[in-house]
């Protein structure tokens, strides 16, 4: 992404810590300066996002998960898209309804793409 949009700063954000330092180890090595790796509570909260690519884990439990959603999407600049990668057989149909029932009126959730057992969910917020 660093280098496919050399423009944007992008922010690498996992659970894992190793993963987080490999990413940092990478982007230095490939002198990216516009990617940044951090766990998620290392992210300055004022952050916003024009758009969010995940894959979100999905086997962490319902729970887990909608509070991690509930995290994430608000933080969508105006006009921002989240683009979500799930899995038909676990749960994507009913992760998008929860999504669309559960955001405020201030996002739209739509079904972009399915491919093989992959859904391409999409939340974009409004433009103000």
């Amino acid at each position: 992404m660093g280098l496919m949009a050399p423009h944007a700063q992008v922010h690498a954000v996992d659970v894992n810590e190793r993963c987080v330092t490999l990413t940092n180890e990478n982007a230095a090595l490939l002198e990216l300066g516009n990617v940044t790796a951090s766990l998620p509570d290392e992210v300055d909260p004022a952050v916003t996002f024009d758009t969010i690519w995940s894959n979100p884990p999905i086997r962490i439990g319902k729970d887990e998960l909608h509070s991690l959603l509930l995290t994430w999407l608000p933080r969508l600049a105006p006009g921002g898209n989240a683009w979500l990668v799930v899995q038909k057989n676990l749960g994507a149909d009913s992760l998008q309804r929860w999504l669309a029932d559960t955001l405020d009126g201030s996002f739209a959730v739509s079904r972009e793409s399915t491919s093989k057992s992959f859904r391409v969910l999409r939340v974009r917020k409004a433009s103000r």
